[in-house]
């Protein structure tokens, strides 16, 4: 317990970071809303379902960049202005590590779900099933993208963040889907090591 609460304090001092003087707090609302909406999720489920201190981990990393983003919109992140200026690159590409994140760390929550609660029992089939979820969820969160800019307008640009990019969409999609394969790929031993752990508690 002592782990997680560590990790609740570290994202209650972004989010306090975040909130003080964003570029709008419009953009700011819609990109912070899913980090708090999944805290208020985990803490309901708490007593139920406890996950590995691994998806709490990538959780918090996953609020973090959303913090960020949140804070100066993803097209102004300072750090990737100063790459995007060194490396001559076409646009601020912080936006790239959210739906990167959006893959990665979701694949690991399903992974673990399906695991534990045995909703998958083919080993063969659960990457395929969980990469697939994933790409809905990019799917539709860039659905929800394209209404809040067409329901807001301009006030919606920041959170669109497309810089003028026409194959924007399609190239957040592909980074969500790479993420969930990098997810699996790098985190499947170890994510089975701590699922044997805390099982062992449960039982």
């Amino acid at each position: 317990m002592k782990y997680l609460y560590g990790l609740l304090i570290l994202y209650v001092l972004v989010f306090v970071w975040s909130v003080i003087n964003p570029h709008d707090y419009f953009t700011w609302m819609l990109e912070v809303l899913p980090a708090v909406i999944g805290l208020a999720v985990l803490a309901a489920t708490f007593n139920k379902f406890r996950f590995t201190d691994l998806v709490y981990t990538l959780i918090l990393i996953h609020c973090c960049i959303l913090f960020v983003g949140g804070h100066y919109t993803y097209a102004e992140v300072p750090l990737f202005n100063w790459i995007r200026d060194v490396f001559h690159q076409s646009r601020n590409n912080y936006d790239k590590v959210g739906h990167l994140a959006q893959g990665f760390v979701p694949a690991l929550i399903i992974r673990e779900l399906f695991i534990r609660k045995m909703v998958v029992n083919k080993r063969g089939w659960l990457n395929f099933i969980i990469v697939s979820i994933c790409m809905a969820i990019s799917v539709t969160y860039e659905f929800i993208e394209w209404f809040v800019s067409i329901l807001s307008g301009e006030s919606g640009d920041s959170f669109l963040g497309t810089q003028g990019y026409i194959w924007d969409t399609q190239s957040d999609m592909l980074y969500a889907t790479i993420g969930a394969i990098l997810g699996i790929f790098i985190f499947s031993k170890y994510q089975d090591k701590q699922i044997r752990k805390i099982e062992s508690r449960i039982t």
